[in-house]
């Protein structure tokens, strides 16, 4: 079993692991391209340039094509949500023809919803159960393959889904430990080279407000862009109580929000949003963090409820990152830019603005639009039948990367650096997965910062 500790020690223990990366082609992460470039510690201007960034048509209609067939992999809520907004997004000409979970009555759940409220009745030939049925999922003939498992899997899944030469939706988050991302990194090249489109679920990437934010900030609406303030500060989300009739491996899987090895933490699962949208908008991740956190009043798992992160930039500017699952509390789930002329203020649900300096209001968009989580799958359908190169693995890596780095700083107390991380052998959770009772809850520590080297 891998080890579940997250002392500073344990993850710069794999420092070797380095040549094993750049064997595979991946070395440090970088941002894609189109998102902007790495800079350099030296030297480095904060005034933007206009760039271009690789948008995907925004088109109200997908465009008439041969129908595609789609499976899921991973029944739950987020996977049947996902399967609804497909067929949504593509109407009549696309269809959902495989279904997979480790849980019959999930799987069930998904195919009867799917039935009811889209008429689309997938074979029950077509419906597979077990940790291995992404894979038959995968070899059912499908040309789209749906991730929603919990995300420690969609490594292993996105990994197959590209050597099968299908296109892929996959959610966030792509991984929750190092050897995760490498493997995301590593299928998202092979995912180029075979001309294959790839969304990862970061619907706000796929808003019309917050591109025009984007576009106004990269020509310099509010000066030199200085700092940033990132939310998710929230209410607890689900949680499942152990069952009795229930395995170890099945109540972890079943609660899997609330376990590292399986969710990242909810700053990985969560919160990654937002920070997404910082290394978007900055072109660039953060290359240390420093960071604190605490569990409250988490009734299961082995997680935070609360992070705090002070992520800093190559060229010293500073990122600060909150996220918090806790009833009763004030919240905030939002984005916030400082520029040397003014301010920028994005919220997915809400309102887009940038003012002055004195609060005079330059710019908005007002919330008029189709919802993200159907607009990412017609972007997918949209690339996909006009051929146009798109693929958001390598940029949500990056973002997932940074995340991580500000969770291992916030478990032991310590700074942590970018390269530390990347040249860490971190694999959360077994070594081997089967539906029973594997020792691991008794081994299961809340983190205690400062309590290792």
């Amino acid at each position: 079993m891998s080890e579940n500790n997250f002392s500073r020690r344990r993850f710069l223990t794999g420092a070797a692991m380095v040549g094993a990366a750049s064997a595979m082609g991946v070395g440090t992460i970088t941002s894609c391209s189109s998102g902007g470039g790495e800079g350099s510690a030296a030297g480095v201007s904060y005034d933007w340039e206009p760039r271009e960034y690789n948008f995907p048509p925004m088109l109200d209609e997908v465009p008439a094509g041969t129908e595609l067939k789609a499976g899921v992999i991973g029944c739950g809520g987020r996977g049947t949500g996902a399967a609804i907004n497909f067929l949504e997004a593509g109407g009549s000409t696309v269809t959902i023809t495989a279904l997979g979970d480790v849980f019959q009555d999930r799987l069930d759940s998904c195919r009867d919803k799917i039935k009811n409220e889209k008429g689309v009745e997938v074979p029950a030939e077509n419906c597979f159960v077990g940790f291995d049925a992404f894979e038959k999922v995968i070899d059912s003939g499908v040309d789209i393959v749906i991730l929603a498992t919990p995300p420690k899997f969609r490594p292993e899944q996105f990994a197959a889904a590209v050597k099968a030469r299908k296109h892929v939706f996959m959610e966030k988050p792509v991984a929750v430990d190092t050897a995760g991302v490498r493997q995301v990194l590593a299928a998202a090249k092979m995912a180029d080279s075979l001309g294959l489109k790839v969304v990862t679920g970061t619907q706000r990437r796929h808003q019309h407000k917050y591109q025009s934010i984007y576009k106004e900030l990269s020509n310099n609406a509010i000066g030199r862009l200085v700092t940033a303030e990132v939310y998710w500060n929230g209410g607890q989300l689900w949680y499942r109580d152990k069952n009795p009739n229930w395995s170890e491996m099945e109540w972890m899987i079943r609660d899997w929000v609330n376990w590292c090895w399986l969710s990242g933490d909810h700053i990985v699962e969560q919160h990654v949003h937002n920070i997404d949208v910082a290394n978007w908008f900055f072109g660039k991740h953060p290359v240390k963090a420093l960071g604190f956190g605490s569990r409250q009043r988490r009734p299961t798992g082995d997680q935070f409820d609360n992070f705090a992160v002070d992520f800093v930039l190559d060229d010293d500017r500073h990122l600060l990152s909150t996220c918090r699952q806790i009833n009763g509390c004030a919240n905030a789930v939002n984005e916030l830019f400082h520029g040397t002329k003014g301010h920028s203020f994005t919220s997915q649900g809400g309102t887009a603005k940038i003012t002055d300096l004195q609060g005079n209001e330059l710019f908005s968009f007002e919330d008029h639009e189709t919802s993200p989580y159907v607009q990412e799958h017609k972007n997918l359908i949209t690339c996909i039948r006009q051929n146009i190169p798109f693929n958001e693995a390598e940029e949500t890596a990056n973002s997932v990367m940074t995340a991580i780095m500000g969770r291992v700083s916030a478990y032991t107390g310590k700074e942590v650096t970018w390269d530390e991380m990347m040249n860490s052998d971190m694999k959360l959770g077994p070594d081997t997965y089967i539906m029973g009772d594997i020792g691991f809850i008794a081994n299961a520590t809340v983190p205690v910062p400062g309590s290792a080297d």
